[in-house]
């Protein structure tokens, strides 16, 4: 089938919807379907499938008669106005809330939930199919099956680990805080972003010994997923789903999460969740999971079934089975 497949930010630029996004896509083409991407991201990616950057509106009726279908991962107004005269099947994965980051709901907001109800929903866990408004089918995110992977069978030199954006809504101050309430206080910080300096400065007000990396990819993000123990995921934000502790999963570096979102569905079984926002609930989790070495290996041994659910094959077929239905 033709897919003209929506993704708002795209590869090069670096998070989950972009990392989704390509994962679906590679496999979409990979079974046998045609592709074309359209993204409002500009930049050079050595692809399989043709990808239209800075799309503009009137590039879209013309794409939308070229497909059998419209799949938005995350709904784009831009991308979608054709359909109200062209009659093309709508499939609209949903990463995050129709709202602002404050819990708003703008007008823009409203009108995409109004759109949506033209469309066949999928939401990335039941906390976002559970707000929606709409029926929505359950399809977790997958994560890179193919890179993330244990290489270390052995001792873990780093205690904890935390990737991601360094901005307010992770939580990385509240790392920090309970890296000064408990007995642990080595972490290591990949990613970057605005607050990094202030970050840097707070750990060291704290006595706390925290190594900022900075942005890692690829096998280097490998490497220090299989150098660690626990990776905390201490959002304060409610996080839609949290494909980041699949990848630490899938190394052996066991997930700690906050108890919030999607971020409980994303470990399941095989990690451990400490109350939103918590500092003294993070720093007594910690010690309580370091000091453990039998309970995180154990989690380490639930992994696998979790991670045999989100693996990329799995959840691409998953998509091209639900685009079979609404093709009928």
């Amino acid at each position: 089938m033709k897919i003209l497949f929506s993704s708002h930010f795209f590869l090069p630029s670096v998070g989950g919807i972009e990392e989704v996004s390509c994962i679906l896509a590679h496999e979409f083409v990979r079974q046998g379907h045609d592709v074309i991407v359209v993204t409002q991201t500009r930049g050079e990616a050595q692809l399989p499938f043709e990808v239209r950057r800075g799309i503009r509106l009137r590039d879209m009726p013309a794409l939308t008669r070229w497909s059998d279908i419209v799949f938005h991962n995350n709904i784009s107004l831009r991308a979608a106005w054709p359909l109200a005269w062209i009659a093309r099947p709508w499939v609209v994965a949903h990463h995050t809330w129709i709202a602002r980051t404050d819990g708003r709901v703008a007008p823009v907001d409203r009108l995409k939930l109004q759109a949506i109800r033209g469309a066949r929903n999928v939401a990335v866990s039941e906390a976002i199919a559970e707000k929606l408004g709409v029926p929505a089918q359950v399809i977790p995110n997958p994560y890179r099956d193919d890179l993330f992977c244990r290489t270390n069978r052995g001792a873990r030199d780093g205690d904890v680990l935390f990737v991601g954006r360094l901005v307010s809504d992770k939580g990385v101050d509240i790392l920090l805080d309970a890296l000064a309430a408990g007995t642990m206080r080595r972490a290591t910080i990949v990613g970057d972003g605005p607050e990094r300096s202030a970050l840097e400065v707070r750990a060291r007000s704290l006595g706390v010994e925290a190594t900022f990396a900075g942005v890692k990819r690829g096998e280097e993000l490998v490497h220090l997923f299989n150098q660690h123990r626990l990776l905390v995921v201490p959002s304060r934000w409610e996080e839609p789903f949290g494909v980041v502790a699949l990848e630490g999963m899938a190394c052996g570096c066991v997930p700690l999460v906050a108890r919030a979102g999607g971020l409980p569905e994303a470990v399941g079984e095989a990690g451990a969740t400490f109350e939103t926002g918590s500092a003294q609930d993070l720093a007594a989790c910690m010690d309580r999971l370091l000091a453990d070495e039998t309970r995180l290996e154990e989690l380490r041994q639930r992994a696998s079934s979790h991670l045999e659910r989100h693996r990329a094959a799995v959840i691409a077929a998953q998509y091209l089975q639900l685009f079979e239905e609404v093709l009928l």
